[in-house]
């Protein structure tokens, strides 16, 4: 694994501090920490420290881990910094099984509206109920009306 990210370069310590976060994220959700493979880190948004602000860091990796059943399982991992004092200092971190669940996640970092998604069994529950309930209150108020 190279320090150099995109054209940026990070120094030893920072990428030994992301390895282990990602490590211990991978341990949080539940994954053999020993036996996974992490294939790479990127640093995919890099605000600089200021006098006025701390700095922040988004970092993606992508590992291969095994889980309590010993299956090979590949996962997306996200790690937000804030950098205050030169220090990396972690805010969250989490592990994802798709990547659009970790662009969802990125859309929060960066504050943006999420679009809704429309696949969740919840929603269709809610459409069905919603057309059930619709259906029976016009045929309330049709009967309504032929009765008078």
């Amino acid at each position: 694994m190279r320090p150099e990210t995109d054209t940026r370069q990070f120094d030893k310590r920072t990428m030994q501090q992301v390895s282990a976060d990602a490590v211990r994220a991978l341990a949080r959700a539940h994954y053999c920490p020993e036996r996974s493979l992490i294939d790479y880190f990127r640093c995919i948004d890099f605000q600089p420290e200021t006098e006025d602000a701390f700095g922040r860091q988004l970092w993606y990796f992508n590992a291969t881990a095994i889980d309590e059943w010993n299956r090979e399982v590949p996962v997306f991992g996200v790690i937000e910094y804030s950098v205050q004092y030169s220090l990396n200092e972690l805010v969250e971190d989490g592990v994802f099984l798709t990547l659009e669940q970790r662009d969802r996640y990125e859309s929060v970092y960066r504050r943006e509206p999420l679009r809704p998604y429309w696949r969740h069994p919840g929603h269709r529950w809610l459409l069905a109920a919603m057309v059930l309930v619709s259906i029976g209150w016009l045929t309330v108020l049709l009967l309504r009306k032929l009765m008078l």
